[in-house]
């Protein structure tokens, strides 16, 4: 049994010990068309629709915060949108699927009237269906809460990961609880979340992207941590952790990738330049995992990595 997180590591010591390991992995650059000067970012990993694999991809101009969400098909080496798949005026996609059903959501922004650079509030939104092209809105989350993650536990009862801002001194911190049936999933249960402890510092944040439910019951979180430097210059860095669904406990956060281990490339802004947003990971054989992570706000790269899960499993 690994020990639970007993005082959050800020995001400069996590680089130093990820950094001390050593990493031949180097990551490459996803190729996306069919969206004009548009930029494509913060995906989600791969999966399986109507026989096919498919990407969720946020779609963007580089001087705007007014995006939508498309899913992509693979073809001719590159991504392309799938002909006559919805697209939802949304950021940030996710997937999951609950009790075989394709969950999908993303961030609902609002703006100040027709700025498409201001946005005053914002909220994870949610559908559901058999496959892409039957998804219907079903739940929403609290205003200005992003990352609300489902999982599929043992038993069949549904994870459900939360991200309140400002809560107890602190920016954001994880929440945890669960639902029995998706008709559960509201913005007061979300609220009531009971907060996890030791994952960031006060005056840093972080959230999950994306939950996986390991070999032994246990969850493994994908995710990201950050932290912000004068004149707002962001760092955003994937993480993990795994969290016990029985005990209600966390193990430590750890990095699992930084900016210097994909190619270089443009950014929305500079102080976007070191931004890191995990969207999905795919577990491999041999013990290693590919990781899909939107690059600066401008691109999506993926990385073969060490499976940061196997450890939890055998631990």
């Amino acid at each position: 049994m690994l020990a639970p997180a007993k005082q959050a590591k800020s995001c400069d010591t996590l680089l130093s010990e990820f950094r001390s390991q050593g990493t031949a992995s180097f990551g490459e650059k996803i190729v996306f068309t069919g969206v004009g000067a548009r930029d494509v970012y913060n995906i989600s990993a791969p999966f399986d629709d109507d026989g096919e694999k498919l990407i969720a991809g946020r779609v963007e101009s580089r001087n705007s915060e007014a995006s939508e969400v498309m899913f992509f098909q693979a073809k001719d080496g590159a991504w392309s949108p799938r002909p006559g798949a919805p697209v939802f005026a949304l950021q940030d996609p996710f997937v999951a699927f609950v009790k075989g059903e394709l969950v999908f959501g993303g961030v609902e922004v609002y703006f100040d009237g027709n700025d498409p650079h201001y946005v005053t509030s914002w909220r994870t939104v949610f559908y559901r269906g058999s496959r892409v092209a039957e998804l219907e809105p079903f739940a929403k989350g609290p205003l200005t809460m992003k990352d609300i993650r489902l999982v599929e536990l043992r038993g069949g009862r549904i994870g459900v990961f939360t991200r309140p801002m400002m809560v107890e001194g602190a920016r954001a911190k994880i929440g945890y609880t669960e639902i029995s049936d998706l008709s559960e999933l509201s913005e007061e249960t979300i609220d009531r979340a009971p907060l996890l402890q030791h994952q960031f510092l006060p005056d840093e944040w972080g959230g999950v992207n994306e939950a996986h439910l390991l070999s032994n019951g246990w969850i493994g979180v994908l995710g990201h941590i950050a932290w912000m430097e004068p004149h707002n210059v962001r760092h955003y860095y994937p993480m993990a952790f795994a969290f016990d669904p029985s005990a209600r406990q966390a193990t430590p956060v750890k990095l699992i990738a930084e900016r210097r281990m994909f190619p270089d490339g443009p950014a929305k802004r500079p102080d976007l330049r070191d931004v890191l947003f995990s969207g999905g990971l795919i577990r491999l054989e041999g013990g290693t995992a590919c990781l899909y992570t939107g690059v600066s706000d401008a691109e999506a790269h993926r990385i073969v990595i060490p499976d940061p899960f196997l450890e939890y499993e055998q631990g």
